[in-house]
């Protein structure tokens, strides 16, 4: 018998007969609508394990019907069925909370993918124990709702770009989304796409076939083939040069690669999450990024806040690293006196958590006893800038030089405490990013 049932949208019967013969052929038992009100009976009736709906429908869009099953049955995945090169459409379904989209005409090996792994997430969600407090160490309330989000976008496969400064912990919260989703058991495979030299990427992502060019000496799988099934982090997208940019973006799109010196593309079945510390939007408007790529990568975003933006962490996260380290190095009891641990909460950790774990091992290497203390974390001097307004007046300067001051030191500030990213800076500020920029330049700051 069959024990997982499917609900499937279409106003073609054709379509509607062709998805019920494949999903009954893998032993699930299906129930169709022609329209949106139909398939809203039918969710109200009846319990399912999946929804297939096409894009457009007699009475709506499937767009409707996503938000729709969102309201009231957030836990059903939703798989949409796409117009071939209609790529705005599935991006937009997944911004209302789609599980995946398949493209007409539908590719049968992909859609089974596709109900496999909502299948695995259905099968696994009252077993798989949850252990995010454990990887993301923290209770401010930055990381509790970085968990929180975590725990909903294990159950997609949209895309995800993964936003902070380095050493913020982007590859981590891109593990923990890998491990709580369906694709636990395939690969994560990061890569960090600044350490490739630009003429091996090509054969880097995609393979390449024996003879295809000089040093190729027999076939080789890239890392979409790898990652088959699981998961590809792309850290440091940022650093793709643009041709490289609209190879990725083909192979996102049409779920494909085509080795070097191959005649066929290969269908490939990875999620794709992506990561930079740099603004991508600033590259973008800059023409170092490609707008259709960076609207691909970024369905969904995830910001990692900065260390100094969650100081109540600093105090577990330095017991955690100096646990570590007290059995790496068999040194039990290593402790941060009281002065030590003060001087880490008045640190600003421009590294973040990563130079925390620095400080930390190298202070326990110099440190003689169990105890660590502020000598022993040799923390750097930070500098404060003086105020270069206060210390002039209108009656000494002339009004314009007094209030370029003003606003020099006001822009000098929000780039300082957004870590000049300029599009936070911008909107700290109340003005436009070009506004931002025009001023930049102006006063010489560009």
């Amino acid at each position: 018998m069959a024990t997982h049932r499917a609900l499937i949208v279409d106003d073609e019967p054709d379509i509607r007969e062709l998805l019920e013969l494949t999903l009954g052929r893998m032993d699930i038992d299906t129930r169709s609508a022609a329209n949106l009100a139909d398939a809203r009976s039918l969710l109200e009736e009846n319990s399912f394990d999946i929804c297939l709906t096409d894009m457009r429908l007699p009475d709506g869009d499937g767009i409707d019907l996503v938000r729709h099953i969102q309201q009231h049955s957030p836990e059903l995945p939703v798989a949409v069925i796409t117009a071939y090169g209609s790529m705005e459409s599935a991006v937009e379904a997944l911004k209302a909370g789609a599980f995946d989209f398949v493209s007409k005409p539908v590719n049968l090996n992909v859609l089974r993918n596709l109900v496999n792994s909502v299948l695995l997430l259905t099968d696994d969600s009252s077993q798989r124990e949850r252990r995010s407090r454990n990887t993301l160490l923290g209770e401010s309330e930055a990381m509790r709702d970085i968990r929180s989000t975590v725990e909903k976008l294990s159950r997609s496969q949209a895309p995800i770009y993964i936003w902070g400064e380095s050493g913020t912990g982007k590859e981590l919260v891109a593990r923990l989304i890998h491990d709580k989703g369906p694709r636990v058991d395939r690969p994560f495979v990061p890569v960090n796409c600044g350490a490739i030299p630009a003429e091996l990427m090509e054969s880097e992502f995609f393979g390449h076939k024996k003879g295809s060019f000089t040093g190729a000496v027999g076939d080789k799988d890239g890392l979409f083939q790898v990652a088959e099934g699981g998961t590809l982090f792309l850290d440091e997208v940022a650093e793709l040069p643009l041709h490289m940019q609209v190879k990725l973006l083909r192979a996102i799109q049409e779920k494909a690669v085509r080795p070097v010196g191959a005649q066929q593309e290969i269908p490939t079945d990875v999620r794709i999450l992506s990561a930079t510390h740099r603004e991508l939007g600033e590259l973008v408007e800059a023409g170092e990024f490609r707008q259709d790529l960076y609207y691909r990568l970024n369905v969904i975003q995830l910001e990692v806040p900065p260390l100094r933006d969650r100081r109540e962490d600093i105090r577990m996260l330095a017991s955690h690293c100096l646990d570590k380290l007290a059995q790496q190095n068999s040194r039990p009891g290593l402790e941060l006196s009281d002065d030590a641990m003060e001087a880490l909460g008045d640190y600003d950790f421009p590294g973040n958590v990563r130079e925390l774990e620095n400080i930390l091992e190298r202070a326990t290497t110099l440190c003689e006893g169990s105890t660590v203390t502020r000598e022993d974390l040799n923390l750097p001097t930070q500098d404060k800038a003086s105020d270069p307004a206060a210390a002039l007046t209108p009656g000494e300067v002339p009004l314009d030089t007094y209030m370029d001051n003003i606003e020099k030191d006001a822009l000098i500030k929000a780039l300082e405490q957004t870590r000049y990213n300029k599009t936070a800076a911008a909107k700290q500020l109340g003005i436009t990013f070009r506004a931002l920029r025009y001023r930049l330049k102006k006063l010489g700051l560009e």
